[in-house]
């Protein structure tokens, strides 16, 4: 794990071999003492072993194998999204590398598994919006964009110092400072509409996480105030379908004698989560915050209007 990637934090290498702080550092020193070249980011605090110094290329397991080829060949597959094609390439390069006969019975099962992926933003006419990001992410370089912005409701311009990219559900974001809001913001790629690489270089602030600034965001957007506990009842008909899904990090699942899901959640602001709960339409009832009933009341409403007062060709309703 020290050989691959970006390396490790003390503690995600004890979450990923299930063992504590204490045991971590405890290896760690003895793989110092065995002349292993292990190194420390002090920006990122993560160590990591540079290159492909110690381990000859790794033997994998059929299970391993069609693991890759499968999950690569599956999202590189006609996606059209960055890394999504890469993806497809390293599996065939995987697949080239090994023996025949293993080759031969994964190319049988691989035809046995399908992933079927939800809608993504393609990026039409953005990789190359992207692949600039990437440098300028990497180099810890300034970028200038123009954005069309929801929130503004107008095409912004924004000088961005971006930390870091991720992709969410259905899109690629950056994520970085923004001077014109003098704060970090969050940035859909595919609304980015030019970018303009600069020379001005910065630095991350020191234990900037996503994670930690998403907070308990239902998806994307933190609102400012404390966490809610939310509380939905879901009727018998959809609360298997609910339970299913792991929605939220904090959820808690409450079943009751009726059949019906009364689902929990700690979150950073209620809008987000209001568009979930529509979503199930009349099997879905908020039980608390008052504050939320009244924001699923009021889109409920303002739906009723929009298809009373109009036909079924969109246009408005004779009296």
């Amino acid at each position: 794990m020290l050989q691959a990637g970006p390396g490790h934090t003390a503690s995600s290498l004890a979450r990923e071999c299930g063992v504590s702080r204490r045991t971590i550092f405890r290896d760690l020193e003895i793989l110092r003492q065995a002349g292993v070249p292990l190194e420390f980011n002090d920006d990122r605090q993560r160590y990591h072993v540079p290159g492909a110094v110690l381990l000859p290329p790794t033997n994998f397991t059929p299970q391993e194998a069609l693991a890759l080829l499968t999950i690569c060949q599956e999202l590189g597959n006609s996606r059209g999204i960055p890394l999504y094609g890469a993806a497809r390439s390293a599996a065939a390069k995987i697949e080239s590398s090994l023996p025949s006969p293993l080759r031969d019975e994964l190319r049988e099962a691989s035809r046995a598994v399908r992933i079927r992926l939800g809608p993504v933003n393609p990026l039409a006419e953005r990789h190359d919006h992207y692949d600039k990001l990437l440098q300028a992410t990497q180099r810890r370089k300034a970028a200038r964009i123009t954005y069309d912005s929801l929130a503004e409701g107008e095409r912004i311009g924004t000088k961005l110092f971006p930390y870091q990219l991720f992709f969410n559900r259905r899109s690629w974001y950056v994520v970085g400072r923004s001077s014109l809001h003098r704060a970090i913001r969050t940035f859909n790629i595919g609304r980015i509409c030019a970018l303009e690489l600069l020379d001005e270089s910065f630095r991350v602030p020191r234990g900037f996480n996503v994670d930690q600034m998403l907070g308990n965001a239902w998806n994307l957007i933190p609102e400012p105030g404390p966490d809610e506990h939310v509380t939905v009842r879901f009727d018998k008909l959809v609360a298997h379908n609910v339970a299913e899904v792991l929605w939220h990090k904090t959820q808690r699942l409450e079943w009751r004698a009726d059949g019906t899901l009364d689902f929990h959640a700690q979150v950073s602001g209620l809008h987000e989560i209001s568009w979930w709960i529509l979503g199930y339409a009349d099997h879905a009832r908020v039980i608390r915050p008052r504050r939320l009933r009244e924001i699923v009341l009021e889109r409920g409403r303002k739906l009723l209007d929009k298809y009373a007062t109009s036909n079924g060709d969109g246009e408005a309703a004779d009296a």
